[in-house]
C-alpha cells in the first residue's frame, strides 16, 4: 500500500469513528439530565447551558469533591412545596404514552389515568436510611401518579442512583436516580439511559425553584414532555440557575443529612460516558434504593 493510499485509509477510518461517536452521543443524549438520566451541562464563563436527567430517557452525570461542596451536613430542608401553578378545578386525567426513543426499558405497564390527589409524601428507603419528600400533588398530579404507580410495581426497588453532579464537575449539585438498568460504578457507559417504557407531559414548570431539596423529573434538556422514571434531587442552590424545563414535584423534608454525606463524598468520573456530559459520574458513596412508598 502506497503512502498516499495509507493516508486516505487512515482519514476514512478517522471519519467513520467520528460519525460513530456522534451517533452514539445522539442516542444517549435524551436521558442524561441537566443533562436522563433526571443531560448535558456546558459551563461557559460561569453560564450554565443545561441540555438534559438530570436526565431520564435515552440521553440521560477520579476527582475528589471540594472541601465544602455543600452546606453544613446538619442543615435540613423542611420548606413545604408552594407551587405557583395549581391544577385547575375539575377532574384530572393523565395521559401516558409509549416511549419510542429506543431507550432500554423495564416495562411494568402504564399508570391509571385518574390520579390520587390525596397523596402527600413519598418515602425513599435507601441503604443509608429514609429520605422523605413532601409532594406537590395538586400542581403535578400526573407526575405523582406515575411515581405512585412505579412504586407499587416495585420498579425502584434495589436500583442505584447513577449520577452525582456537583458545581465542580457540572456547575450543578444534584443526585439522579431512577434508571433501572444503572450500575452506578463509574464504568458503565449507558448509565442514565434506562426508563419505564412510557413518557408523559411536563407539569408545574416554574412552580418550584430548583434550590436545595427540590425534587424533579429528568429529561433531555432539549426535550419537553418526555418524562419517565428518572428523577433528581437538588443538593445545592447552584442548581436553581436551571431554566424551568424539568417538572418539580416535591421537596425533601427529612433525610437531607444523608444526601449531604453522599454529596460530600465526591464522585467517580466515568471515562466511557457516551453522553460526554458526566451523566454517568457515580457517587463514590453508593446510594441504593431499597423501596419507595407514597402515602
Amino acid at each position: 500500500m502506497s503512502g498516499e493510499d495509507r493516508q486516505s485509509q487512515l482519514a476514512r477510518e478517522h471519519k467513520e469513528r467520528q460519525v460513530q461517536r456522534a451517533e452514539e452521543a445522539r442516542k444517549a443524549r435524551r436521558s442524561t439530565f441537566v443533562g436522563a438520566g433526571v443531560g448535558t451541562v456546558v459551563v461557559v464563563g460561569g453560564v450554565i447551558a443545561a441540555t438534559v436527567l438530570l436526565g431520564g430517557g435515552d440521553d440521560r452525570t477520579n476527582v475528589a469533591a471540594s472541601s465544602d461542596p455543600s452546606p453544613s451536613a446538619s442543615a435540613s430542608v423542611s420548606a413545604q412545596p408552594t407551587p405557583s401553578t395549581a391544577v385547575s378545578a375539575g377532574p384530572v386525567s393523565c395521559e401516558y404514552r409509549e416511549d419510542t426513543s429506543g431507550s432500554p426499558a423495564k416495562k411494568v405497564g402504564y399508570p391509571p389515568k385518574k390520579p390520587n390527589l390525596k397523596l402527600k409524601t413519598m418515602t425513599i428507603t435507601t441503604n443509608h436510611g429514609d429520605v422523605v419528600i413532601d409532594l406537590a400533588t395538586q400542581a403535578a398530579p400526573c407526575t405523582v401518579n406515575s411515581m405512585a404507580f412505579l412504586a407499587k410495581k416495585n420498579f425502584y426497588d434495589n436500583t442505584r442512583c447513577h449520577r452525582l453532579a456537583t458545581p465542580e464537575n457540572s456547575g450543578l449539585g444534584l443526585l439522579q436516580c431512577g434508571d433501572p438498568q444503572a450500575k452506578a460504578d463509574g464504568k458503565n457507559p449507558t448509565d442514565g439511559q434506562g426508563s419505564s417504557g412510557y413518557v408523559f407531559n411536563d407539569e408545574n414548570l416554574g412552580g418550584l425553584p430548583y434550590t436545595k431539596g427540590t425534587v424533579a423529573l429528568a429529561q433531555a434538556g432539549d426535550a419537553s414532555n418526555q418524562n419517565g422514571s428518572q428523577f433528581w434531587i437538588s443538593l445545592a442552590d447552584d442548581t436553581a440557575q436551571l431554566q424551568p424545563a424539568y417538572t418539580p414535584f416535591g421537596t425533601v423534608s427529612k433525610g437531607m443529612d444523608i444526601l449531604e454525606k453522599v454529596y460530600a463524598g465526591g464522585w467517580i468520573t466515568n471515562p466511557d460516558d457516551i453522553t460526554g456530559d458526566g451523566g454517568s459520574n457515580a457517587p463514590k458513596i453508593p446510594v441504593i434504593i431499597k423501596d419507595v412508598k407514597l402515602s
